[in-house]
C-alpha cells in the first residue's frame, strides 16, 4: 500500500491553518473538477484532493494523520501502519462508514475506514452528548487478572488561531477480567457534553493488546512457543513452563517434532467462553561448544543412521 502525503497533495504546509486549508481545496476543487477543469486527469486528480481535504480538514483525523507521519514514512513508499498507530486518540461521533470510505484510496481505508466515529445519530438523541470513541492498548496479563489503568486520552481541538492542538485528560478504568481484542469497554456519560442541560454521551474504549515477547494472541487463543532439548522431544517428558495464569506441568509426547502444538483447553483469554492456550514445541540442540558434545554429537551420526532429508529424493 502506498503511503499518500495529503500536505502535499493539497499544496499546504504541515502546520497551515484551517483557513489555510480551506483555500486550498477551492483553488485546487475549481482546477480540477471534472465539469470545468481543462486537465486530462482531472477527475483521478479531484478524487485525490478530496480525499486529503477530508483529512486535513477534520481536527481528529489531522491529529491522527500527522502522528502517523512522524514515523519518517515517504510517498510512495510501500506502506502499512504499525500497530497501535492511533491508540489513545478520543474521536468524537462522526466519522465516515464503509461506503464513504470506499470513494477513497486503500490508504484512507485503511487509516479510517469505520473506525473514525458511529456515524449520524437518530433525531430523538440530538440534544444529547456525542459519544467519544478511542482505541487503548492493553497488556495481555490485564485480560487474565483484570486490572485498574491509567489512560491517557489526547482530544485534538482547533486552537484560535486554526490550528490542531491535543487536549489531554487521565482516566482511571477498570479492566474486566477476560477482556478480548476487539471488545469495547462503556464508559457512560464520559464522552461529550449535552446540549441544553441533556446527558453526557458516552466513551468507547475498543480494546487491543500491546505486542507480547513470549505470547502470541489469535482472537481468544494464545499461543507460547515450549523449548525442548532433544531427549525430550525423542522420549517424552513432563515439563513445567509459566503461562499468563501461573505455571503448567504438561506432557510432551515421545518422538515429537518442531511445530507440533499440545493444546490446553480453556487456558487462553478467559472470557465467558474462553479460549485455549497452544504450546509450539521447538527441539533445541545443545551447542557442540566441548570436546566432549563433539564426540557425543560424532557417536549419534554413526549409531543413528539417520538422514533427516530422505524424503526428499536425494
Amino acid at each position: 500500500m502506498e503511503f499518500k502525503d495529503y500536505y502535499k497533495t493539497l499544496d499546504v504546509s504541515r502546520d497551515a491553518t484551517a483557513e489555510e486549508i480551506k483555500k486550498s481545496f477551492r483553488r485546487l476543487a475549481r482546477k480540477y473538477h471534472p465539469d470545468v477543469s481543462k486537465e486530462t486527469d482531472a477527475e483521478s486528480k479531484m478524487k485525490e484532493v478530496n480525499e486529503a481535504y477530508a483529512v486535513l480538514s477534520d481536527p481528529e483525523k489531522r491529529a491522527a494523520y500527522d502522528q502517523l507521519g512522524q514515523g519518517g514514512f515517504q510517498p510512495g513508499s510501500d506502506f502499512q501502519p504499525p500497530p497501535g498507530w492511533d491508540s489513545g486518540f478520543e474521536f468524537s461521533g462522526r466519522g465516515f462508514d464503509g461506503a464513504q470510505a470506499a470513494d477513497f484510496s486503500d490508504f484512507f481505508a485503511q487509516l479510517f475506514g469505520g473506525k473514525m466515529g458511529a456515524g449520524a445519530r437518530h433525531a430523538h438523541h440530538r440534544m444529547r452528548g456525542e459519544d467519544h470513541h478511542a482505541k487503548i492498548m492493553l497488556e495481555l496479563e490485564d485480560s487474565y487478572h483484570g486490572a485498574t489503568r491509567s489512560l491517557t486520552l489526547r482530544m485534538p481541538k482547533l486552537d484560535n488561531q486554526g490550528r490542531t492542538v491535543l487536549a489531554e485528560h487521565t482516566l482511571n478504568v477498570r479492566i474486566p477480567k477476560g477482556v478480548h481484542a476487539g471488545q469495547v469497554i462503556r464508559l457512560a456519560g464520559q464522552g461529550g457534553p449535552g446540549h441544553a442541560g441533556a446527558a453526557a454521551g458516552d466513551l468507547f474504549l475498543e480494546v487491543h493488546f500491546n505486542p507480547h515477547n513470549r505470547y502470541r494472541i489469535e482472537n481468544k487463543d494464545v499461543y507460547a512457543t515450549l523449548p525442548i532439548a532433544p531427549w525430550e522431544a525423542a522420549l517424552g517428558a513432563s515439563v513445567k513452563i509459566p503461562v499468563p495464569d501461573g505455571v503448567v506441568e504438561v506432557r510432551v509426547p515421545e518422538n515429537s517434532q518442531s511445530g507440533r502444538k499440545l493444546r490446553l483447553k480453556g487456558r487462553g483469554i478467559p472470557a465467558a467462553t474462553p479460549g485455549d492456550l497452544y504450546l509450539v514445541l521447538e527441539v533445541v540442540l545443545p551447542p557442540a561448544a566441548t570436546e566432549k558434545a563433539r564426540e557425543f554429537y560424532q557417536t549419534m551420526a554413526q549409531e543413528l543412521a539417520f538422514n533427516p532429508r530422505q524424503n526428499l529424493g536425494v
